[in-house]
């Protein structure tokens, strides 16, 4: 099983998911936006899968921190939305896990603790 978990090292609900990939004995590579930032198709790919609603996290300070045009871009145009994820890889809500598991495609976002079992188990 390849498993690629997607976010910011030192946030707290990043590292309730690592916790809970060592409880079920998944191995995992991390992926940090801060330091390695993320491309474009991945974004797209995740929003295709998941929904810009599920992938961008509007709870946030960088949301709330963006100019009013900004904000309206990105809920009027897919594409700015997925412009300013790039830019902004905060705004990504977090985690984001993919990967396969007995060649079955999981790409999960947000922690959920049952949900990680039922996929990973």
């Amino acid at each position: 099983m390849t498993i690629t978990i997607y976010g910011i090292k030192s946030c707290s609900t990043m590292k309730k998911a690592f916790a809970k990939l060592d409880e079920l004995d998944v191995s995992y590579e991390f992926h940090d936006y801060k330091k390695q930032g993320i491309d474009k198709k991945s974004v797209e790919r995740w929003v295709d899968q998941l929904g810009i609603d599920k992938v961008l996290n509007k709870r946030g300070t960088t949301w709330r921190k963006l100019t009013d045009e900004q904000k309206a871009a990105a809920d009027s145009d897919e594409d700015k939305a997925i412009e300013l994820l790039v830019a902004h890889t905060s705004m990504i809500k977090r985690p984001i896990i993919e990967g396969a598991r007995h060649e079955q495609p999981i790409l999960l976002c947000g922690f959920d603790a049952d949900e990680l079992d039922n996929a990973l188990s």
